[in-house]
Formats: structure tokens, C-alpha cells, sequence
């Protein structure tokens, strides 16, 4: 009686990790609370970002056209030039103040909400 009772296990810890990760994708989605206030948190920081940006580039833009009439590769005055360069340079100027704007709003509007969720985290 020469019986063999073998017992063969094959594990892979990457091939497992690999797994978990396509598993995860799957899953429902459950956000906890400090997922919640990281997002709240973003919230508050992205707010008025993309007007800024887009008055701040615009602005960028209506500044350039000016340079290039006010040396005469656009048309044949100087004026044009200067009104576009001033119009342009508020532009830019302007576009932080609107961030900062929109970014104390939204604070306002957000911080109970984030203040009592950051205190229910401390506590538990």
C-alpha cells in the first residue's frame, strides 16, 4: 500500500492582488465619510477655477492681438493695439479675483456641512 495523498496549492500574490483590483471595479460603490469630506474639501477648492482660467487665458489672448497691433503686424495703427492691451490686461487682472470670489462663496456655502462632518470623524 504505497498511496500518495499529495496536497498541491498554487498561490500568487500578484495574480491575487490583480483580482482584487478587476473585483473592486465591480463592486458598488460605497462612499464613506472621509471620502465624502475629501471630496467636499475639492469642491471648495475647484470652485470658480475654470471661469478664472478661462477669463485669465481670453484675457492673455486679447493682450497678444493688442502687442501685435500695436507693432503694426495687425493693421496700421497704434490705437487698436492699446485698447486691446488694456482690455486684455484687465482680463487677467480680474481673473483672480473672480477665483477668489467663487472659492469664498462656495466656502461659505460648504463649511457647516464639512465642519460637522469633521468633527462626527474625530469623534468616532
Amino acid at each position: 500500500m504505497n498511496e500518495q495523498k499529495n496536497f498541491q496549492y498554487t498561490y500568487s500574490a500578484l495574480q491575487n492582488k490583480e483580482v482584487q483590483f478587476i473585483r473592486q471595479k465591480y463592486l458598488p460603490k460605497e462612499e464613506n465619510k472621509l471620502e465624502l469630506l475629501k471630496r467636499l474639501d475639492n469642491t471648495v477648492n475647484q470652485a470658480g477655477m475654470t471661469v478664472s482660467l478661462v477669463l485669465g487665458v481670453l484675457g492673455c489672448m486679447t493682450f497678444g492681438i493688442g502687442i501685435c497691433f500695436a507693432m503694426k503686424v495687425i493693421g496700421n495703427s497704434i490705437f487698436p493695439g492699446i485698447l486691446f492691451s488694456l482690455i486684455g490686461i484687465a482680463a487677467m487682472g480680474a481673473a483672480y479675483p473672480v477665483y477668489s470670489s467663487a472659492r469664498k462663496k462656495k466656502k461659505e456655502k460648504l463649511a457647516p456641512q464639512i465642519l460637522a462632518l469633521a468633527e462626527e470623524l474625530m469623534k468616532g
